[in-house]
């Protein structure tokens, strides 16, 4: 079995487990940062290749239509981790593209992939993702919601780099006597002045 092919193998069954612990509402962002050069068991941003980015993106496409999500692919640090994502999800967001087309040397190659695969790409400075993959540490947090909650699946590498899953969930906030679940019936609960 080819490295390409057996990375594409992992990444299909890690988005497996990760679509039956997580429950996405249509339309969510979940962001991917990829080092190529982790996965090939090189230091990060030292051997990037289009051909591991190639052997990724199919199956997060599938998995991003399954789940009917809007990926956006974080891209490396010489361009600040800016995100490469559909113009029309961008407008659904109300976020301004930035003017810089990653490509392999500065972006990394999976966002450069994604660049030249996407309908009509643009990049972003910034996004508050409900979701995440990290594949080789890239330090995909910045473009989380708060607040970040992992995932643990049996699949703990793609290739040779570290894989870390993330959820998001809405701040608990209010302390001790506040109710976080909803509740059939709330009639009185909190109407009265006194209570407070």
């Amino acid at each position: 079995m080819s490295v390409h092919s057996s990375v594409h193998m992992q990444l299909e069954k890690l988005l497996e487990e990760f679509a039956m612990q997580v429950t996405f509402s249509p339309g969510q962002l979940v962001v991917i940062g990829c080092s190529t050069s982790e996965i090939e068991g090189k230091r990060i941003g030292s051997a990037g290749g289009m051909e591991v980015a190639e052997s990724l993106f199919t199956p997060l496409q599938t998995f991003a239509k399954k789940q009917d999500i809007h990926l956006v692919f974080q891209g490396c640090e010489h361009i600040n981790r800016a995100l490469t994502m559909e113009r029309e999800t961008a407008k659904a967001y109300g976020l301004e593209p930035v003017s810089v087309i990653p490509v392999q040397k500065a972006g990394g190659s999976m966002s450069a992939y994604a660049y030249t695969h996407f309908k009509d790409p643009v990049v972003v400075e910034y996004v508050q993702a409900h979701g995440g993959i990290d594949i080789g540490q890239t330090l995909i947090g910045m473009n989380l919601k708060p607040v970040a909650v992992p995932i643990r699946t049996s699949v703990k590498q793609i290739g040779e780099a570290i894989v870390t899953l993330a959820t998001t969930r809405p701040k608990l906030i209010g302390g001790e006597r506040a109710i976080y679940k909803k509740l059939l019936d709330i009639k009185g609960i909190g109407t009265n002045e006194k209570d407070c």
